[in-house]
Order: structure tokens, then sequence, then C-alpha cells
């Protein structure tokens, strides 16, 4: 009796169906023979272990989904996977063909994690294959080629059952001259987050957006009125332009319910972009003029727009390394200090830049890793959210499902605790296309079976992802967000999710030191480094006090110190030492710019007189010092008073000291600047002072022609004395002729040689005979000596 058509075509499909799941419990069977001792089916043989790194069994097959769509599909949709299979074995496959198998819903989150791990093709968990109409036929495949496939099933076909997470895989089957029979030689799977009914309560999600970059700019500026900026490099032009990483974060951002989380010190970097600036060379001299103007202020103008409605989380300025500070840092004097000012620096900069006014009310520590000592260091700054992670904050009660976010962990402070798995669910090499897609479909099945958990209980959860995602990462954080568009969760902001109430049997004990993750801990930065920040910040304090426009000096260094403790510099151990000893060396190199001039033995050659001193300013502002001179020899050589000097910018000053010379010989003297709070500046300078004209020989010679003076005096008086007398004695007859002589006498020239003898010191004229005579009277040279 002859078969009806239908009946005959049901029967062949019936049969080729028995035929491949026989063929894939034959390909089964060698795995399951070693470990059962089941015999070998027919025509199957025993294959020898591999020599080389060649695949066999069911992973002979790279077989790569480049996409799916739609990532979470509705009953009336099509789902179409398009891919690629790739022969990775030693032998060409024939008569192979590509396929869609639908396994079971998953029981929970920690199932998906098992299958997304599997590699090989399980019979009894991936799931039987779908209508065969719905297969596309690849049929030679040889080694080392690849086939494109394109697979589009109507949801319908794919019998889903209540709202879950399927399994979901595409799998090649052939077979090869070794092994002709059909059989599974690659398979790959993804999850299909399936929604027929919509969720009773819908999860809050929370996902923060970060907008954090390295560190571009240095401490040095352009030897100018307009302190040109300098960067290290033009990389963040790049970033910036279409395309870039930064610029595809702001353009994807913009249409995401998300939480911006920013470093104020990109903003400060890139709207110093927006002006002239130069790129530093291979030397300090060597610069070159900086071409990102445009797209930095284009991007600038973007994320204005863009940030506008959201909430704005400033992270502290330059994103300081918290478990760095609270590990290494916190007992060297004065690191704190600048998480405080970069606290506080933070919300000035968005403020002025973007017009909004930003969240500094959260810290977030590298990873979300946290213990007693960061909380305490972050909260130090006035930070009271700490965005943790679960995977540190660690579940150890008996709770079935995860958690809210917000976790009361003493003192007034919070802990947001970001989900482990989808805060890392990017994490991965996005450029590949396959690495995206499943890391989307993962991420919407985790998401979708947190809520699942507990549907009737609306939780609170929290996504951190990667500090700086690349632009391929951002494109499938996107790609996901916008796939969820409320399906079984709402938006909500970082605020709202940290005044969620939180669990009462969720864990809120904070891990100790030693829970913290050793890899974590090997990429801090050093106790030496932050000693080495402590040094700058000691030179720049002594620097700030001379300076008369402080704050040209004071802001580039106190940024670039900032700078030094970000969180970037985990993956650049030696470009953080780098550049800790690029700020130090040009902070000391501006410091030596006021200096005192090198000074030259001196020679005294009186009792009092001026030594001058020089200052040296080679700064473009002016400076205002102490100086001060001291002698090394008090009791043979005084110095005056120290005197306050101000020299203008690119000028000289020279400061004149009186000195006291008591003695005669060599004076060592010191001189040495210091600050108007008594600190001393620059290194001291020793000069020599010889005394050479205070001698006794000098003093006696003095004393001497003093008392020759006494003396000629007493000579002349002594001399008219006894002339007097004697004219008396001669008679009143001839009185007044002796009167006109004596006269005559007292007027008379005295001689060549009485007048050479007279202006000697200590050589007198040669004493007159007492003959009364005119000639004879000394007078005349008495009264030139007095005058």
């Amino acid at each position: 009796m002859a078969e009806p058509a239908e009946l005959k075509g049901t029967t062949s499909a019936r049969a080729r169906r028995w035929l491949r799941r026989t063929a894939a419990l034959l390909t089964a069977a060698p795995l399951l023979a070693g470990v059962l001792q089941i015999p070998a089916a027919p025509g199957a043989h025993a294959q020898p272990a591999p020599t080389q790194a060649k695949a066999s069994g069911s992973r002979t097959v790279d077989v790569s989904v480049d996409s799916l769509t739609p990532t979470t599909p509705s009953k009336d949709d099509t789902l179409t996977v398009r891919g690629t299979v790739t022969n990775r074995g030693d032998s060409t496959i024939n008569t192979s063909y590509v396929g869609l198998r639908v396994g079971q819903s998953m029981n929970g989150r920690n199932d998906i994690d098992t299958v997304a791990k599997r590699t090989g093709y399980s019979p009894t968990l991936d799931g039987t294959e779908v209508a065969e109409k719905y297969e596309q036929k690849i049929g030679k495949l040889p080694v080392g080629i690849s086939r494109d496939f394109t697979l589009s099933i109507p949801v319908k076909e794919l019998h889903l059952g209540a709202n879950g997470v399927y399994q979901i895989g595409v799998s090649l089957t052939g077979q090869t001259k070794s092994r002709p029979w059909p059989q599974v030689m690659g398979i790959q799977r993804t999850f299909l987050p399936w929604q027929q009914t919509a969720a009773p309560k819908k999860s809050k999600l929370t996902y923060l957006w970060p907008l954090i970059s390295t560190t571009h700019l240095t401490a040095r500026t352009g030897a100018d009125e307009q302190q040109t900026p300098i960067f290290q490099n033009d990389d963040l032009a790049a970033e910036l332009a279409p395309g870039g990483r930064l610029q595809q974060l702001v353009a994807l951002g913009k249409n995401l319910p998300v939480t911006w989380v920013i470093d104020p010190d990109l903003l400060a970097t890139v709207e110093a972009m927006t002006k002239r600036y130069e790129v530093q060379g291979q030397t300090d001299e060597d610069t070159t003029e900086g071409r990102g103007q445009a797209v930095a202020m284009q991007w600038l103008n973007d994320l204005e727009q863009a940030v506008q409605g959201h909430q704005v989380v400033a992270l502290p300025f330059a994103d300081p390394d918290l478990a760095s500070l609270a590990h290494r840092g916190k007992n060297v004097t004065g690191a704190l200090s600048h998480l405080q000012s970069a606290t506080a620096l933070a919300s000035t900069t968005v403020d002025t830049i973007l017009h909004v006014k930003p969240r500094t009310d959260f810290a977030w520590p590298v990873n979300g890793a946290i213990d007693s000592s960061i909380v305490d260091v972050a909260t130090s700054a006035g930070a009271h959210n700490i965005i943790a992670r679960s995977d540190s904050l660690r579940e150890t009660g008996d709770l079935q499902y995860t958690p809210t976010a917000a976790r009361q962990i003493g003192g007034g402070n919070t802990a947001v605790v970001a989900d482990a798995r989808l805060s890392t669910a990017f994490t991965g090499d996005m450029t590949r296309a396959e690495n995206a897609t499943l890391a989307i479909q993962r991420f919407l099945a985790q998401s979708q079976m947190l809520t699942l958990q507990a549907p009737d209980k609306q939780r609170s959860v929290v996504v951190a992802p990667q500090r700086m995602p690349t632009a391929t990462q951002a494109q499938a954080m996107a790609a996901a967000l916008g796939a969820l568009s409320g399906r079984w969760t709402q938006p909500a902001s970082l605020g709202e999710a940290a005044k969620a109430q939180p669990d009462p049997r969720a864990t809120q004990r904070v891990p100790g030191a030693r829970s913290y993750p050793a890899a974590l801990r090997r990429q801090e930065l050093p106790t030496d480094g932050f000693r080495k920040i402590q040094q700058t910040q000691s030179t720049l304090d002594k620097f700030e006090v001379i300076l008369t426009a402080k704050g040209r000096v004071v802001t580039p260094f106190g940024t670039a110190i900032m700078r030094e403790m970000s969180t970037s510099w985990r993956t650049d151990p030696r470009g953080s030492a780098g550049f800790r000893d690029s700020v130090q060396a040009y902070l000391q190199g501006l410091t030596e710019k006021v200096r005192l001039v090198k000074k030259t033995d001196v020679t005294l050659s009186g009792r009092s007189a001026t030594i001058p001193v020089t200052v040296q300013n080679n700064l473009l502002q002016p400076v205002e010092l102490r100086l001060v001179l001291r002698s090394q020899q008090g009791n043979r050589l005084a110095v005056s008073d120290p005197q306050v000097v101000t020299v203008q910018g690119g000028h000289t000053q020279s400061v004149k000291f009186g000195t006291t010379a008591n003695a005669n010989g060599r004076a060592w003297v010191t001189a040495q600047l210091y600050t108007v709070d008594d600190q001393a500046y620059g290194p001291e300078m020793s000069f020599k002072v010889n005394v050479t004209e205070i001698t006794s020989t000098v003093i006696l010679v003095i004393a001497g022609g003093v008392l020759l003076l006494v003396l000629a005096g007493i000579r002349i008086y002594l001399q008219r004395k006894r002339s007097a007398a004697r004219s008396g004695e001669d008679g009143a007859g001839n009185s007044e002729k002796q009167d006109e002589e004596a006269a005559e006498g007292e007027h008379a020239e005295p001689d060549e040689g009485e007048r050479a003898r007279a202006l000697v010191p200590g050589q007198p004229s040669d004493p007159a005979p007492d003959t009364g005579s005119q000639s004879a009277d000394p007078s005349g040279s008495g009264e030139k000596v007095e005058r």
C-alpha cells in the first residue's frame, strides 16, 4: 500500500533527524568510551593523540557568532544569526551544514557562567536543532578555510517557554574521510533572554559612564607671559577626534540613561588644548606646536550638551589612587592633604567648564576593591559613599538572590556595591565582532536572571565598568544598554542607588587589609614615590614664599603633584617614576633661577667700607627675599644688619653692606638668602675679605706728627718770651727802633731750607742763636705749620 506524499515527507524528515541525532551520539561516543568503557560504534576509529596544535572532535571547527538580532526578541520577531565557520583541523570536512540548537533555560546566574566556559559539544546539554529548513549548507570545508553563514529563524520556531534565559548554540555538522558519518565538529554557545510577560517588579539599574584618561600635561609651561602649557604628547587629540575613544564615549553616552563619572583633570587638560599649546619633544627645549584645538573645543561643547539632565559625579582631581594612599602613602607626611585638595578642586573645575554642579561625595577605588584602610582614607576627604564591587564585599549569608547595592558600613558611610559580573562584562577585546556579540548577550542574560531571582522584590543594581573603556568596549556597552530599553530594568542615578533601602541580610562588614587582592597591591604606587611627592611639595612651599605672582607657579605644580598620585599610573610604573622625577627636576631648576652671584675676594683699605652682594632673578616675576651677611671672624671684621631685597623679573640687584675693620688680616664672610618666614633659600655663598691698612706703624706716624706740632708751638712761645725780656733791658731810647725791627723780623720770609723743613713732619727748622736777631726768629715757620 502506497504512503501518502505528506506521510512520506514526514517520514523522510524524521529519518534525517534520527540520523543527525545518531551522528551526534556517535560523535560523543569516543569521549565516553574512555570513561565508561563503551565499545566504539561501527565505523568509528580511535584517534591518536595529537602531536601538534590541531583541533579535533567537536572543537575541529571554530564557529564565530558575529551578530545576533534582535538581542532580546519578542514572539513575532525573526532571529537572525550571522557568523563564520573555520576549519582548524587537519582534513577536509564534507557535506557540512550550520544549524541552530536551543537548550534548556538557565536556573541561575552560576549556570550562565558555567555554560559560557564550556567549549566541547554535549548532546545532553546543547539541545536539539531547529527545523532542517533553517539550516545553511556549507558543503566542503577545506583545512584553514572559512565560510560565512546566516541563519534566519522565526522566534516561534524556537518553542521557548516561560520567561527566562535560554542557551542557544550554533553548530557545524559534517564528516571527514577518516570519520565518514555526520557529527558535530564545532559549536559556539550564547544566551537568548526571553520575556513573554512583563516582570512584576523591574530592577533599578545604575550604569556608570566614566570619562577618565591618563596624564597628558607636564608641569612645564612656555617661557612667556601666557604660560603656554606643554603636553607630554599629542595623543589626547586622537582620543577626542571623531572615532576616538573619548569622542565615542560622549557620542554614545548622551543618548543613554547613565551617571557620568568624570575626572576633572581631563576637563582641565582638554580646556588647555582649546588655546595654544606645545608638545614636548626629545629634549626639554625641543617642542612643537599642538594641533588639537578644534577637536578639543568640539568635544567640550558636545560633552556640555550630553550631561544636561544627567547626574554628574566628579572624582577628586586627577583620580588619585585611594588604595595606594591607604596602604603606602598615609604614613608619609602631607600625603592625605593632597586628596583633600583634589576633592575641593574637583567641584570648581567641573562647574566652571561644564556649567553643572557635580557630586563629590563618591569615592571609587580601583576595581571597587576595598578594605577598612581604603574606606578610612576615602572618607577622610569627605566622600561618604564608596563605590565597591561584589567580588570585594562578598555575600557571606544565605541569600538566594543578589541584594540591593547600598550597604551601611558604619560611621554614616555607605558602600554602593556594583555587581561584579555586569561590571566586568565588557573588559575583553571587543574589536572582534564575536567577542562583542557574546559579551552583550551574556550581559543581558545576567541582568534578566538577576531580576528573575526575586521577581516580587525590587532591587537596585549598580554597574561600574572599567575606568577607561576603549571605543569598541564603549560601543558594546551602549548596545547592551540600548537593548534593555526597560524590558526588566528601569534606569536610576547613582545618588538614587546610594539612598536605596539596604537589604538587612546583606553583607555590611568591610573586609580587612589581608583580603585585598595581591595582583592589585603589586600595582600600587610605592612608598618612596610618596616621599618624592612630599619632597616636591616641600620645595614648592619654600619657593612660593618668595614669589609675588604665586599662582603662576603654585597652580601648575600643585596639579602636577596631584597627577603624580593618579590611578592611571598602575599599569605604567616606569612612566610614573619618570613623571615624578621630571616634575621635581623642573621645579628645582626654577628655584635655582633666583640665586646669589658668585663673588671674588675683597680687599679693604680702610677702617670702614661697603661690600656689594648681587642677587640674580631669571624668573618672569619679581621676588622678595632677605639677604644676610655673616663674618666668620667677628673680632676682625663686623658687617651690618640683614636687608630685604626685591628683584624684578629678569634682573639683578646689588645690595651694599657696611663693614667695620678692627684689625688687619683675612676674614671669611658668608652670604645667605632667606625667605620672609626665615627659611634658608638656596646654597650659602662664601668669600674672603683682606684688611690691609689698619697697622701700628700708621698709628705711630700720626701720633708723632701731632706731638711735633705741640712741641713747635711751645718753642715759639718760649722764644717770643725771651725776646721780649731782652728788649726791655736796652732802655727807653731805643724802644721805637726795636719795635720797628721786631715788626720787620716777624714778616721776614724764611729761606728755602727752612720752608722745606717746616713742611715735613718730624723735621723742624734748625734753632737760631739766642742773639735777638730778626733773621733768627723762627716764628714764621711755626705759623706755617699751624695753617
